[in-house]
Parts: C-alpha cells; sequence; structure tokens
C-alpha cells in the first residue's frame, strides 16, 4: 500500500504539472467586487458585496468597499456561493469498465482517476467523501498540488464479507482460506474481506492507519456485485460494533452501505452514525434513524442510466432501488432524518458529467436553496463527523469570515435557476478551491 501510495504521487506530477504550477504562482489575496452571496444556509442572496480571500480563508466579507488587493474579480452582480460537496464518491471507480478496476495496471487506473479528479473540481465540486476504493494515493497528489481536485475525504478500502457487496472476486477463487493469500481486489486496496469480529476489527484499523477519515462496511446486498443479492443481510451486529469500536477510538465513525430495514437496524443497534443509500427502508427505519440522530447519504437515483455497464441481474437490483428513490426521500422529509446528497457514480464518465444534473434533480422533492443548502453546509456537516480525523480542519460549504475559501462564481442565480449547475463549464465562471484559482472566466 505504502508503495502504491508514493509511486503514485510520482505518476501524478509528470502528468499535471503545468496546470497545479499555474494554480500555485497565484497571488495569496483575491478580491472578488460585486457579488451576490449564497452563503449555503440562507435561502437568500445577500445585497451587493466584496469578498476578501487571503490565503486559503475567507478573511472580510462587506457590503462596503475593501481595499484592492493584487488580484481583483469584477463579479459584475454574479453570484458567489461555496464549492459543491459529494458525499457519496468512488474516485478510483467513476472511468474504468469493471475488468479494467479490478484487473488492469494500477499505474494507468490512478493515472484515469487523476484526469476524472480534474473533470469533479471543473465542475464545481470542490470536496468529495469517498465511500470505496485505493485513494490515499490521489488524495496525497491532490494535496500536493501535483493534480487539480476536489478535497477527498477517503474512507479506503471497502469492508465486506464473503459474497457481500464488495466482494468482487471469482467463484474459482473459493474457499477462502483464513489468514492466506489476498485476492487481487483486497492486494489494490479496493475491498477487503472480514468473516469475524477480529477480521473486521484489524480491516477497520488497516484502513485508519493509511488515513480514512471514516470507515466504510457494507450491511445488506448491493447492485454491482455479482454474487450479492439485495435483499441479504451480511454483517453481524457483533462485526459491525467491532468496527464501530475502531473507529471509535480513533475518534471517527462508521458508514454503512445499507438498503433494507434489517441492514439500516442492524447498523443503528452496531452503532453505525451514517447510513448510505437506504432506498428500500421502512417508516421503522426511518422513525429509527430520525430517533437516534442517524445520518442518511442518500442519492437521487431516477432511472438506469449508467446501468449498461452492468449484468442483467444487476441491473434489475438497480431498478429495485430507482423504484425505492421516491420513498426515502419522502421518508426521510417526513421524519426530518439528517440527510445528505451524493451520486454514487460507478463505471460511466458519461454519467459523472451529470454530477450537477442530479444535483438538481433533488428539486422534485425539495427547493433549490434546500437542495444547494445539502450540497454544501449539510454535507459539511456530515464531514465534520470525521473529528480529529478530519483531513482538512476549518469551515467547509459556507461562505463566512473565517471559512476555507472553496467558492464558485455563478453566471446567474442558482436559487432561481438550480439547472445552471448542469452546465458547469458555462454558467461557472470562477472555480477556487482552497483559495487558488482553477478556473476563471472573466481574466482579461
Amino acid at each position: 500500500m505504502a508503495f502504491v501510495r508514493t509511486a503514485t504521487a510520482l505518476w501524478f506530477a509528470g502528468s499535471v504539472l503545468g496546470l497545479s504550477s499555474s494554480a500555485s504562482a497565484q497571488d495569496s489575496t483575491v478580491l472578488f467586487r460585486n457579488v451576490r452571496i449564497f452563503d449555503g444556509k440562507t435561502a437568500s442572496l445577500s445585497a451587493p458585496s466584496s469578498v476578501l480571500v487571503r490565503n486559503k480563508t475567507i478573511e472580510k466579507i462587506s457590503t462596503g468597499d475593501i481595499a484592492a488587493t493584487s488580484q481583483v474579480i469584477d463579479a459584475g452582480g454574479r453570484v458567489l456561493m461555496p464549492g459543491l460537496i459529494d458525499a457519496h464518491w468512488h474516485a478510483m471507480l467513476v472511468r474504468p469498465t469493471p475488468m479494467a478496476a479490478m484487473a488492469g495496471d494500477v499505474g494507468y487506473n490512478n493515472l484515469l482517476a487523476a484526469a476524472e479528479a480534474t473533470a469533479t473540481l471543473m465542475r464545481g465540486f470542490t470536496t468529495v467523501r469517498d465511500m470505496g476504493g485505493p485513494t490515499f494515493g490521489l488524495k496525497q497528489a491532490i494535496d500536493e498540488n501535483l493534480v487539480a481536485g476536489p478535497r477527498i475525504y477517503p474512507s479506503g478500502a471497502i469492508i465486506t464479507i464473503t459474497g457481500g457487496h464488495g466482494d468482487f472476486r471469482q467463484l474459482s477463487d473459493l474457499p477462502r482460506t483464513i489468514g492466506g493469500m489476498l485476492s487481487r481486489m483486497e492486494r489494490i486496496g479496493g475491498s477487503m474481506v472480514a468473516d469475524s469480529p477480529d477480521e473486521v476489527r484489524v480491516r477497520a484499523r488497516e484502513q485508519l492507519m493509511q488515513g480514512a477519515s471514516q470507515v466504510k462496511l457494507t450491511a445488506g446486498g448491493g447492485v454491482a456485485s455479482p454474487f450479492s443479492p439485495l435483499d441479504v443481510s451480511t454483517f453481524t451486529e457483533p462485526e459491525l460494533r467491532a468496527a464501530v469500536e475502531a473507529a471509535d477510538n480513533w475518534g471517527t465513525y462508521v458508514a454503512t452501505h445499507a438498503y433494507t430495514p434489517v441492514a439500516i437496524q442492524r447498523s443503528v443497534a452496531a452503532g453505525v452514525r451514517c447510513i448510505e443509500h437506504g432506498h428500500l427502508m421502512d417508516e421503522a427505519s426511518a422513525r429509527l434513524m430520525a430517533e437516534k440522530g442517524i445520518w442518511l447519504s442518500t442519492q437521487p437515483f431516477l432511472d438506469l442510466a449508467g446501468a449498461a455497464a452492468l449484468g442483467p441481474a444487476e441491473q434489475d437490483k438497480m431498478r429495485q432501488v430507482v423504484t425505492g428513490t421516491d420513498r426515502v426521500y419522502t421518508l426521510a422529509k417526513k421524519y426530518k432524518i439528517k440527510t445528505a446528497f451524493g451520486t454514487d457514480v460507478l463505471l460511466s464518465k458519461a454519467l459523472a458529467d451529470r454530477q450537477g444534473a442530479m444535483l438538481a434533480a433533488l428539486t422534485r422533492w425539495y427547493t433549490p436553496a434546500e437542495a444547494l443548502t445539502m450540497a454544501t453546509s449539510t454535507n459539511a456537516e456530515l464531514l465534520s463527523l470525521s473529528g480529529p480525523r478530519n483531513p482538512y480542519p476549518g469551515r467547509l460549504g459556507v461562505v463566512e469570515e473565517g471559512a476555507l475559501a472553496d467558492l464558485l462564481l455563478v453566471d446567474g442565480n442558482p436559487l432561481d435557476n438550480i439547472r445552471l449547475v448542469e452546465d458547469p463549464a458555462k454558467n461557472l465562471v470562477v472555480i477556487m478551491k482552497d483559495g487558488r484559482i482553477y478556473k476563471n472566466l472573466l481574466a482579461h
């Protein structure tokens, strides 16, 4: 793992050094003049304002004049808002085919992920919570400015059981020998098989050792895994609790992939703090989550887009999930569950290009202001659950004095027309992350 992480950073250095150098060379202060601010929380825009960014943070916001700095952006009344956050992303699994992801060259797959990371940032998503995959090297390269990409909150390898969601081995790999050779998917850090509390504890600690900000387990069946029926419950409560104890000892939390009531309720009983998906939940599960303050990180799956790479059985499972989308959002609203926005894009660059469109799709259930708040300040609140394992201390998802300077300048008002985020190439005229400008269509 350490070799892959180091080598990955070196590979990235040669591929995008020009872009990184350009971003690094900019002045340390930037003044946005004449902006209307969506602060990530308020359902209306501010009066015309100026925003001063110094180094990595927002230093001052004023409706009066701020003394000019070496770099001034006259926004012409455009809307300044926080960078978007995707709470369920798989940076290493967006572009490869299923075969390439499991059996392809590791170096090529990392370079492919680097290209997608830059594209993700250029869509206005300045932060992602990565919910499974070997992203530690990619995160390091981005943090060291070798690659332009979003902040990554990594989970590391998905932890699963034999035959569970995330077990992509072949039947010829069976029987599994406890303590024997690792499979290919385990060697590259994609997912790890654990069939007892002790194994779960080891695998969770390994991810934390590598820098995971949260730990991800699959508590029930999933769509993409060939040997994992959607209705099955996988880990036992003691196994889930072993991961929770390991994460708690590191000051962070466990999130579980869970669609069904049994998987959700067992996760909650074990101390899991965030449920991923939940599309097949029932009233009792929703009520329990609300009572216990459990987060729901779910996705507006509305069709079979992106399912072409899957087999017939997996496509049928996807249909079941899509059928539950309206129910999960309806229950989340009814019980006031703390809800995060994510996309869970897999194996499809074309679907990743629609990341903003998936955010806009939330308006089936929420106002544009509510949807944008979910993808900014609410998602940032979820990220803060990682406590001392937070790789980016500071306030994200808001435009406030003292907050980290992840900012988008929008040509138009997304509170009136959220579909502006569907065309980021045209409508996002400035993209800033960590106080660095990565795109500026207003530059002379």
